[in-house]
């Protein structure tokens, strides 16, 4: 896997990254170097095993490649890193690993290809697609039917929305936003969270209550920090990143799930490279690769039972 040298708003990424996964809580500021891990913190280090090395060419599905992209043999793949369990860097703050990474070299080489691999912001992968810069991108991207009208995803996995907060909140689920009136909410920017929040953001007003307040954040630890430093009383965020960032922060917990999305390799609205990825996709989940990707995360319940290309969004929850 090649990668880009990290620059200044990299590096700061896999600062506040550390700081999400609680290695260096205490000590998490802009432009300094992260403080020592805490006693124990070798228990939260990423996990580095190869699962995919085994993964052979799939050449039913190197066969649905365009001509001229088997005969390249490679595609500019734009990763988002944003946080574990989808992706991370190492403490070289260079190397990457995660779900996203996992998939991405399974379905490379099951297709025979080279991906060449570019770190890019969340919310600049997405149109970067459209005008072609990139021919797949990576991100945890659920599948909206917003998203749909100018994008294809082929699915790996379901993830989602969930919630939260400090252990000391009074909060105990997120059933319905309108819980949240009042109150101040941290998430990510660009994503389907901010989306969601602000769309219903009306429905505190229309129920006689206080608005509650949209934190926007672009790095994937200042959501946690803000939680953790009372200026944010909710993080908004994927249901396995919560999971595990909360698994690794004392005084945090989290509250519940509050929608699934499927979630897959972004593509240009009517890119040929989808088909080729689905199939690839479908034979890691014939031979076991699948499989041992999720395992290796810890994110089983986040199977799909079939891979498909852009599937219609998943119903979200009643008002």
């Amino acid at each position: 896997m090649s990668t880009r040298t990290p620059s200044r708003r990299t590096r700061t990424a896999a600062l506040a990254l550390a700081c999400a996964a609680g290695l260096a809580l205490t000590a998490c500021s802009g432009g300094g170097a992260p403080a020592a891990a805490p006693a124990g913190a070798a228990e939260d280090a990423l996990p580095t095993q190869d699962v995919v090395a085994g993964t052979g060419r799939n050449e039913a599905a190197a066969a649905l490649l365009p001509p001229e992209v088997r005969e390249r043999g490679t595609l500019t793949l734009a990763a988002s890193v944003g946080a574990p369990p989808s992706s991370a860097y190492l403490p070289d703050g260079r190397t990457v690993v995660g779900l996203d990474a996992d998939f991405s070299a399974a379905v490379a080489a099951a297709l025979g290809l080279e991906l060449k691999h570019e770190a890019a912001g969340f919310e600049v992968i997405l149109p970067a697609l459209g005008s072609g810069k990139y021919d797949v991108g990576t991100g945890n991207f659920g599948v909206t039917d917003e998203r749909r009208k100018a994008i294809d995803f082929v699915t790996y996995i379901n993830d989602g929305q969930g919630f939260a907060a400090r252990a000391d909140s009074p909060l105990k689920a997120v059933t319905d936003l309108t819980q949240l009136c009042g109150l101040k909410v941290a998430t990510g920017a660009g994503t389907t969270f901010e989306q969601t929040l602000e769309k219903n953001k009306g429905r505190c007003a229309e129920a006689g209550k206080k608005p509650y307040e949209v934190n926007v954040f672009s790095e994937s630890g200042a959501p946690w920090l803000s939680l953790r430093q009372g200026r944010s009383d909710v993080v908004m965020s994927t249901i396995n990143g919560i999971r595990y960032a909360v698994e690794r922060q004392p005084g945090t917990r989290f509250l519940n799930e509050y929608r699934r999305l499927d979630v897959g390799f972004a593509f240009k609205k009517g890119s040929p490279l989808t088909p080729a990825f689905q199939a690839a996709v479908t034979g890691l989940k014939a031979d076991g690769t699948y499989d041992r990707i999720l395992r290796k995360w810890g994110v089983t319940a986040s199977a799909i039972a079939e891979s498909r290309i852009s599937p219609p969004e998943l119903p979200a929850p009643a008002k």
